[in-house]
């Protein structure tokens, strides 16, 4: 057999290499491919999957089935009988059933008498009389109802003179002079805010019920409530900024029709609550995500207590100069990895993939969590360190593991980027008993 030529062995090197090349292109243009599908799987479950982060749920409209979803299985509410008890043997128990109605609740009495005709016994003929009555309550709710308050300022007069006249003084008022009362202020007020209604809505039941009210004159009562009670919200906010634990968070909201600015840009609203004390929680509007506006929302913590918060920087720029100990939000941290999932194809979720396998980590924490609410600081420090502490050993071993094994540019990636760069905050939380391993109290999502 003649031995190879030269050229042919210049061939072959040359095919291999062209081989080798083609690999590292095919291994790109995969990589590309995947990245391009894992994008548009979270574009499509950010359009139209559920926003919920509660494993196993299932998405549902409950707009017009609402009743019939929640009923399956129940039955209707049954009027409740008060003070009836069982004997058992040397002491009374109560009878279980429902959940008594609130004993704070007005009562208004209704007797259910026999006619006179009736009271007659059966055996002997005599009238019966009255021994006690049998007591049961229903809930009843009176619609709301519209009235107007004449307020009759009484002139005075001397009889003999024409200089001595009074007139009683008016009473004061939020807004001198207003059209609606203090109780009509409070009600629009908290329809709004806490009930989500707009101000077209609130303009249509107060027409419902006989009140004609525009929809300008309720929004400028709103303002001028909002800045009557101001040094209220300035007291709150010193009640806040005082206690041992703040929780921190901001989301994105959009304004229509802000002077100056396009409908369609970002604003932010930030929310502030404590986590000791009677509860304050506080909702400041920004146009921006400032660094400088984080640091005038916290001007005045107090020295040395707990900030929990997500991984936004400024947060750490706020503990650092208010030597605040800052912790970590897990359940912030969670979702880039649950994003990350549903990236995933579908055989490969809550399988052993590392994703899945964070998850499951993370839900053991949030399993400590729930068995330390009830429990002394110190209790809960010592239980962090017997329960959390492996699990969190756990959880960094997996991040040192694939940190540098995934594209940065992924889903996985950009949450282990996340996980490195929040470690400090994160992984803090075994050592102190006084934060929770989550803000989802104060979520504004």
């Amino acid at each position: 057999m003649p031995p190879p030529s030269s050229s042919s062995t210049d061939e072959l090197q040359a095919l291999r290499a062209e081989l080798a090349s083609m690999k590292g292109e095919l291994r790109v243009v995969t990589a590309e491919r995947d990245l391009l599908r894992e994008k548009l799987k979270a574009y499509q479950r950010q359009l139209f999957a559920s926003r919920s982060e509660v494993r196993g749920s299932e998405q549902r409209d409950l707009f017009l089935n609402e009743a019939e979803a929640l009923a399956t299985g129940c039955e209707p509410a049954q009027e409740t009988e008060t003070g009836h008890r069982v004997e058992v043997g040397a002491h009374e128990r109560k009878k279980r059933g429902r959940k008594p109605l609130d004993p704070m609740l007005p009562r208004e009495v209704v007797r259910h008498e026999l006619p006179e005709s009736e009271r007659v016994c059966a055996h002997d003929g005599h009238a019966l009389v009255e021994i006690g009555a049998e007591i049961s309550e229903q809930l009843d709710i009176v619609p709301q109802q519209v009235r107007v308050i004449q307020h009759q300022r009484i002139k005075y007069a001397c009889p003999c003179c024409d200089l001595g006249i009074k007139v009683t003084p008016a009473p004061s008022r939020i807004i001198p002079k207003g059209l609606l009362t203090e109780s009509a202020l409070a009600w629009v007020v908290v329809s709004k805010f806490a009930d989500a209604l707009p101000l077209y809505r609130i303009a249509a039941l107060l027409h419902r019920f006989g009140g004609d009210i525009s929809r300008g004159t309720l929004a400028a009562s709103v303002v001028r409530v909002g800045m009557a009670v101001q040094p209220l919200i300035n007291l709150m906010r010193d009640h806040l900024l005082e206690a041992d634990i703040v929780y921190g968070d901001e989301t994105t909201v959009q304004v229509l029709k802000e002077p100056g600015r396009a409908a369609q840009r970002k604003s932010y609203m930030w929310a502030q609550m404590n986590g000791t004390g009677p509860p304050v929680r506080m909702f400041s509007y920004s146009p921006t995500r400032s660094a400088a506006q984080a640091a005038a929302l916290y001007a005045g913590i107090k020295h040395g207590a707990v900030l929990m918060s997500d991984g936004y920087e400024p947060y750490n720029e706020i503990a650092r100069t208010n030597q605040l100990v800052h912790l970590g939000c897990w359940a912030h941290a969670r979702r880039y990895l649950i994003e990350a999932e549903e990236a995933l194809p579908k055989e490969q979720r809550g399988g052993n993939h590392p994703v899945s396998e964070f998850i499951r980590l993370i839900g053991q924490l949030f399993a400590v969590e729930a068995r330390s609410e009830n429990i002394t600081p110190e209790q809960r420090q010592q239980l962090r360190q017997a329960r959390s502490q492996p699990v969190l050993d756990q959880i960094e071993a997996l991040l040192s593991r694939h940190l540098n094994s995934v594209l940065p540019q992924s889903g996985f990636g950009k949450a282990l980027n996340i996980y490195e760069a929040s470690g400090p905050s994160l992984f803090a939380t075994s050592a102190t008993e006084r934060g929770p391993s989550r803000t989802t109290r104060v979520r504004t999502r």
